[in-house]
């Protein structure tokens, strides 16, 4: 199950990085990002349920599936937390689109940290989110493909 998920990750990032290259100029950077990743989770799972059917179906195919999915989901919570507290340009994209959206605030050093935290936090969230959701109904597809072989 273990390498399961790790296979999971790793096709992710490997459909993402070309994906990521090719939508980003078109749709600029959040579209692009943002359908790079749905692309990247759901392709990924679909293919990894596809090339560990057999393992998914040993079990209760659902549960293990979950187990798979909440592995993906801890994944997917490093690497967000990772990348939010590496991106340098993090804080000042935060507060020039918070000014712009509310343009006579003016927020102590203690609610610039609240908001960006809260930011941060709400991309962690909706990160996890689609790695459960897409996640879980890619691998159940890609398990539905290939009808395991009897041992």
């Amino acid at each position: 199950m273990i390498i399961t998920a790790a296979s999971l990750a790793v096709i992710s990032k490997l459909i993402y990085l070309p994906l990521a290259l090719a939508l980003y100029p078109l749709l600029g950077f959040y579209g692009g990002f943002l359908l790079s990743v749905v692309i990247s989770i759901l392709a990924s799972a679909i293919i990894t349920g596809y090339i560990f059917t057999q393992k998914i179906w040993e079990e209760n195919r659902t549960r293990t599936i979950a187990k798979i999915t909440v592995l993906l989901a801890a994944f997917v919570w490093l690497t967000a937390l990772m990348e939010s507290a590496a991106s340098a340009d993090w804080t000042p994209k935060i507060k020039a689109e918070y000014l712009t959206a509310n343009p006579t605030a003016t927020p102590t050093a203690f609610e610039w940290y609240y908001i960006e935290n809260l930011l941060a936090n709400v991309a962690i969230f909706v990160a996890i989110t689609l790695a459960l959701a897409l996640g879980f109904i890619g691998l159940y597809i890609g398990s539905i493909l290939k009808k395991p072989t009897k041992t």
